[in-house]
Order: C-alpha cells, then sequence, then structure tokens
C-alpha cells in the first residue's frame, strides 16, 4: 500500500511539475470565418462545404467519445472492485487512526485520487480531440495546471461528502439514503452560490464589461430589466476565455449577492453585439423562467431516487458479494466503488434528462426573441444569426441522427432552432 501511495504521489508532483514548468505561450487563432455574412438575412441553418464535413467529424469523434468514457468509467469502477483497492486503502487508514473523520481524510483522496489517474487517459483523449478540431487552444502545461488544480478541489469537496455518507451509513444503515440527501441539499446550494466568486476565478481571468465594452454592458442591463432581473453594472464581466476556448457564450450565473452577467471575450471578437444580445437574452431566460431553481429540483429528485436505488441494491449484493470484494458492510469503506457503479448506471435516464433539458431550452429560446423586442432590429434574425454563429464556431451538426438527438442532445439542434426563431417572425 505504501508503494501505491508513493507512486500516486509522483505522479501528482508531475502533473503540478508540468503545470508551473511547461506553460505554452499560444497566439489568439482568429474566429472562424462566417459561412454567411452578419448583414444578409438567413433562412435556415447552413455551413460551407468544409466546414460541414468538419462538423459531421467532429460530431462523430464526441459520439465515440461518449461511447468510450461510459464504458471506461464504468470498467474502471469494476476493476477497482476487482483488486479490492478500495479495501486495502480503507484497510490502511483504520490501521492508522481510530478517529472516523481522520480515516475518511486518509482513506477518500487516495481513492479518488486513483480514480482520477485511471481516468486521466479518457481526458487527455478529449482535450486531444478539442485541439485537433479547433475548439481549444489551451496548450498541455496550462491543461496540466487546471487538472491539478480540478483534482485538489474534487478531493477537498470528495472527501468531506465521502466522510458525510459514510457517517449516515453507520448511524442510520436503513435511512442512511435519506439523510445523505438532506444533508447534500446545502452543500449543492453552497457550491452554485460559490462558483462565480470563488471557483470560475481560479481557472479563467475577469475583468468588468463596463470598461472593455460600455454600450454592449448598458444593452445587456436593459435586456435584463426588461426581463425582471435588475443586475448591477457593477455586477458584469468578461472572462479571458481566449487563452483557452474558442467557443463563445454570454450568460447569468450565481444565486442572490453572487449573480452575475458573465460574457466570454471570444463572444466580443467572433460575434456582433445582437448575436450577444440574444445568447444573454436566451441565458436570462433560464433565471426569469426560474430554470436554475427547476434544474435544482429536479437534480435533487433525481439524486433522491439514485440514492435510493442505490441503497436498495447495496445491502443485496454486499451480501451477495462482499466476502469476495472485501466489503464486510455496506458502512466500510470498501463499498465506496460499488455505490459510485450503482449511482454511474444512472446514465439508462440520459433520454429523459436531455429530453427535460431540451424542453427548457426551447423555451429559454423563446423568452430570448422577445427580449430583444425594442431592443434590436429584427429581432428573430438576430436571434438566428446567433445561431448561426454558434453552430459555426462550435462545430454543431447540422443534421444529428434521431437517436443522437434523443441520447445525448441537451439543446435541441441549431437547424431546429434556427427554423423556429425564423417561423416566430412570420406569427
Amino acid at each position: 500500500m505504501r508503494a501505491v501511495l508513493s507512486a500516486l504521489s509522483a505522479v501528482l508532483v508531475l502533473v503540478l511539475f508540468l503545470s508551473i514548468g511547461n506553460r505554452e505561450a499560444r497566439a489568439v487563432e482568429p474566429p472562424a470565418p462566417r459561412t454567411v455574412a452578419a448583414d444578409t438575412p438567413l433562412t435556415r441553418y447552413e455551413l460551407a462545404p468544409e466546414r460541414r464535413a468538419r462538423a459531421e467529424a467532429y460530431a462523430h469523434a464526441h459520439h465515440l467519445e461518449y461511447a468510450v468514457g461510459t464504458a471506461w468509467g464504468i470498467a474502471v469502477l469494476l476493476l477497482v472492485l476487482r483488486l479490492r483497492i478500495a479495501a486495502r486503502l480503507g484497510a490502511w487508514a483504520t490501521r492508522t487512526t481510530r478517529r472516523r473523520f481522520l480515516q475518511a481524510c486518509l482513506f477518500a483522496p487516495a481513492f479518488l485520487l486513483v480514480l482520477a489517474l485511471l481516468e486521466l487517459p479518457l481526458t487527455v483523449w478529449s482535450h486531444v480531440v478539442e485541439r485537433r478540431f479547433g475548439l481549444s487552444v489551451q496548450g498541455w502545461g496550462s491543461f496540466a495546471r487546471d487538472w491539478a488544480l480540478g483534482q485538489g478541489l474534487t478531493l477537498l469537496l470528495g472527501t468531506f461528502l465521502v466522510w458525510l455518507l459514510y457517517v449516515m451509513l453507520r448511524r442510520s444503515p436503513r435511512r442512511w439514503w435519506l439523510w445523505t440527501w438532506l444533508a447534500m441539499m446545502p452543500v449543492l446550494l453552497v457550491i452554485v452560490f460559490a462558483t462565480p466568486v470563488v471557483i470560475e476565478p481560479l481557472f479563467f481571468r475577469f475583468s468588468p464589461l463596463t470598461a472593455r465594452d460600455p454600450a454592449l454592458a448598458d444593452r445587456l442591463h436593459a435586456i435584463a430589466r426588461r426581463g425582471g432581473e435588475d443586475i448591477p453594472l457593477d455586477r458584469m464581466f468578461v472572462m479571458d476565455a481566449s487563452a483557452k476556448l474558442r467557443s463563445v457564450n454570454a450568460y447569468v450565473t450565481g444565486l442572490g449577492a453572487s449573480k452575475r452577467v458573465v460574457v466570454w471575450d471570444t463572444s466580443l471578437a467572433a460575434m456582433t453585439d445582437r448575436e450577444i444580445a440574444f445568447v444573454f437574452g436566451h441565458e436570462l431566460g433560464h433565471y426569469v423562467l426560474h430554470h436554475v431553481v427547476l434544474g435544482l429540483a429536479l437534480g435533487a429528485a433525481g439524486l433522491l431516487l439514485s440514492l435510493f436505488a442505490g441503497a436498495v441494491l447495496l445491502g443485496r449484493l454486499v451480501r451477495r458479494w462482499g466476502a469476495r470484494l472485501g466489503i464486510g458492510t455496506p458502512a466500510d469503506f470498501a463499498s465506496l466503488p460499488l455505490i459510485l457503479l450503482l449511482l454511474a448506471l444512472g446514465f439508462v435516464s440520459s433520454p429523459v434528462n436531455a429530453a427535460i433539458s431540451r424542453h427548457l431550452e426551447h423555451q429559454a429560446d423563446a423568452f430570448g426573441l422577445r427580449a430583444l423586442e425594442g431592443v434590436v432590429d429584427d429581432p428573430p434574425q438576430a436571434a438566428a444569426h446567433a445561431f448561426q454563429r454558434l453552430g459555426e464556431i462550435d462545430l454543431a451538426e447540422p443534421a444529428p441522427s434521431r437517436l443522437v438527438v434523443l441520447w445525448l442532445y441537451d439543446h435541441p439542434p441549431i437547424a431546429d432552432r434556427v427554423a423556429f426563431v425564423l417561423h416566430a417572425r412570420q406569427k
């Protein structure tokens, strides 16, 4: 066990070294060319032939990545179970100290780091795909830094959640799933509140939008007020996404005092003010239409159902296979990979989750279109061009298969969204 921990520590040190010593300077690449000029009326979503072929190739690569990633994640958990890695780490932690909290502080980081390293090849593959298709311009040094930083945050939060989970398992063997769920709800709200002010600034630099583009700030402020959200100008920011990404975005994030407007600098470079205004109006719709609260509620309900189903199966599996896997009772640390495996099998609900998300995104599209009335000329064309530009930059496939849409698309296809806003013009 000591040798395993030493090897994990060596890999982590190597990643941290890379993050500091291998930062690559990279010039910001120009935005993707427009298939249709910004002042030309649109009739449908279309891409130039070369761009269309690239979008289709990217979609196929993304679908393969999803399929392999899902299988890989399940295989990793099965491997960890078969090798009794969690059981060995749990035994090491309990031998080292009798205090439950300290045991969790030893077990959880080691276990989560094992999972992270086993899944690192997939993470690297995903970054290779994004770089190959030009959606990422992040160098490997910066990538390593972000990976290490992300793992550090995961270890901190994960250790707390693992400790919480096993406190509930030991104190309430029959109702642990309910008490765990109740205890996690405040944690979820804290994360949503803290993400824009604590977590995101660790990965990107932010500056006031009023200093970068005061006219756009005034326009977005007007759109927000028309939608019933009075977000002060000093809570509008530009995120320097271009250091790592070529994607574009403008959105509202946070809750209460942390609520703010964020516009990516890639949007300022690649989109017109009218297009940015619609993207922002769409994102604002999620707040005005209470999609954020609804999403939290649906997520909470899904988590509760998953924990309940996991609790029902966990006891049965431990009774039948526990001796072979080194799991004495569900309250042993050794049960963690089995719990994670049961939760991971929830991917079968992807079509339902995707359908709900597509419905909410469609509502936000309609809201964004209404939000532009009186703010920009010809809102339907502004919205259509916004979608066209998003598709050109993000390599949105023009005609995805219905099965792919059913399983993977949490937004309606770009072609359908363009058709919707242009049809709304005729009403």
